[in-house]
């Protein structure tokens, strides 16, 4: 009988929790990358302690985007319009510019 060839292994590692914490399953492509590449320049341990910290001051942060004041009161100030029925917003979108001390709205090309 003929043996069966092994299976080859792709080269990746299959990722697990480690002590520092973090489910490395659950990180981005990025994110590995930058573990990987931790893991090669100080060690095993010392990289994922890096990473780990690294990573939990990454999620400290604001992970929504700052709203923007002017989009806002632009928005609040049709909205009112809306409400009182003297506005009608269709769809298909709308272009604000500002020129010469006025607004100026034009419908939004399709392309």
């Amino acid at each position: 009988m003929a043996k069966k060839p092994k299976a080859k292994s792709s080269g990746k590692r299959k990722e697990t929790a480690t002590a520092s914490g973090f489910d490395a399953k659950e990180l981005t492509k990025g994110e590995l990358r930058k573990l990987n590449a931790l893991r090669k320049s100080v060690g095993e341990k010392l990289g994922e302690e890096t990473f780990s910290k690294w990573l939990k001051k990454q999620s400290t942060g604001n992970d929504s985007v700052a709203e923007d004041k002017n989009a806002a009161m632009i928005a609040d100030a049709l909205l009112k319009l809306v409400d009182e029925k003297s506005l009608r917003i269709p769809r298909g979108g709308y272009l604000v510019t500002r020129g010469r001390g006025r607004v100026i709205v034009t419908k939004a090309k399709d392309e």
